[in-house]
């Protein structure tokens, strides 16, 4: 079936195999960390896992086989948080609810991507933007890295600072250096080799040194029931009383232009793009990405998007949906071998997501620094991406710098309906925030 896709994008099986191991390692930390932070508004752990490995393998699918595009799809991390702080406990909705919001707000992408809105919209964004937004993820995703390697800590004096040379931060290290010489080497699944090694190499820590804390690596257990208490729990009806819309606005917005940005930094990294240099398949690709959230609104978790992460996998050389496909299988067992995921710690994947970000940077020299017009809003958006730890905020400054600077010096040709349709949206959302 994937024959004549490997054979258009110069891959292998082995590659997209590969690939898809690697993106599936460097995502499946979703697999608890979703139920974590989801169990805080009162649903039961075991519940968001069982829907959160549901959404990721059943998104992931379709991403590969429909969309054939090599990127996982999984609950988002600070939409479960917008979930959960804002909409649950800040707006004191229950939760059966909100996830009847998220529901909701998955058949609204689907309206938008049936009648190609949101592929309009993608085609609204400047390419400076375009180039800005990719290299800002790359600038975000090595910052995850960091900091789930505690290698860049919370510094009240400075902001931000370089955490202590402990055991735990010198095996990161030690297996940021061994993945860096593999890739620098061009060793084939560099990334997955690195991830196995940092692993092993963890493996002594809380053992052999009194790092405070209990062994990071341990035997957890191998199966654990899988929970399908959450499914079809959304309350549909309450769900579309009026104190209900800013919520579903907030995950529409929201959503949408984590999704979009993560498609189309990718695809400008990557090269994954069409005969009109547009990102590869981007109505079915958004299609999926409307799907997963209608799915995870059904089966108990916050909703789906495209995941930065599977940049882990394309810089492998995962091409095709074939890649895709390899981690939504991966995320099926895990219904029942949850424990055995969990052995893999932070740690590991932080080399992994710190070099993607060296990968994802490149399409900023296609910025013509020297025009400032472009250049200032594009500077913006790269860099608000990782200061504010929020893809959807760097987007929106983008925009709305883009447009301001336009206007005011007398460049309104480059600026488009859509484009001032996105900045009305942008508003409202920082003004609901």
């Amino acid at each position: 079936m994937f024959s004549a896709d490997l054979r258009q994008h110069n891959s292998s099986r082995s590659t997209e195999i590969i690939a898809g191991i690697s993106s599936f390692l460097a995502t499946s930390y979703i697999i608890v960390v979703n139920p974590s932070v989801l169990s805080q508004a009162g649903m039961p752990f075991s519940g968001v896992l069982t829907a959160t490995v549901l959404v990721a393998f059943f998104s992931s699918l379709m991403m590969g086989w429909y969309a054939k595009n090599p990127v996982l799809v999984a609950p988002g991390m600070g939409l479960n948080a917008f979930f959960t702080f804002s909409a649950v406990i800040g707006m004191k909705v229950p939760w059966p609810v909100a996830l009847g919001a998220v529901f909701w707000s998955g058949v609204i992408f689907l309206i938008l991507s049936a009648f190609n809105i949101r592929t309009y919209i993608v085609r609204a964004i400047p390419r400076p933007l375009r180039y800005a937004i990719a290299a800002g993820i790359g600038l975000f995703i090595t910052l995850i890295g960091f900091v789930n390697a505690g290698f860049i800590v919370h510094n009240p004096a400075t902001i931000v600072g370089i955490g202590k040379l402990q055991p735990a931060l010198l095996t990161f290290l030690a297996g940021l250096l061994f993945t860096a010489v593999l890739v620098t080497r061009h060793v084939k699944g560099a990334i997955l080799i690195g991830i196995i090694f940092t692993t092993v190499a963890a493996i002594p820590l809380g053992r052999l040194w009194a790092t405070g804390a209990p062994p990071l690596i341990g035997w957890k257990g191998l199966i654990a029931a899988p929970d399908f208490s959450l499914v079809l729990k959304l309350d549909l009806v309450n769900s579309l009383k009026w104190s209900v819309v800013p919520a579903i606005f907030a995950f529409v917005f929201t959503d949408m232009f984590d999704s979009l940005s993560t498609l189309v930094g990718l695809s400008e990294a990557a090269n994954l793009l069409d005969e009109n240099g547009e990102p590869r398949n981007i109505k079915r690709a958004l299609v999926t990405d409307a799907v997963a959230t209608t799915i995870a609104g059904l089966v108990g978790s916050s909703p789906g998007t495209a995941y930065i992460e599977s940049a882990v996998g394309i810089k492998e050389g995962g091409r095709t949906g074939l890649t895709a496909i390899i981690g939504a299988l991966l995320f099926l067992p895990f219904l029942f071998l949850a424990p055995l995921l969990s052995m893999v710690p932070a740690i590991a994947t932080a080399p992994a997501l710190v070099l993607v970000g060296e990968f994802m940077v490149q399409p900023v020299t296609k910025i013509n620094w020297t025009q400032l017009d472009e250049a200032i809003p594009a500077f913006l958006a790269m860099v608000i991406i990782p200061f504010s730890y929020s893809i959807t905020q760097g987007i929106i400054w983008g925009f709305l710098s883009w447009t301001a600077i336009k206007f005011i010096t007398g460049k309104r040709n480059d600026i488009s309906i859509a484009l001032l349709v996105i900045d009305a949206f942008a508003i409202l959302a920082l003004v609901l925030e």
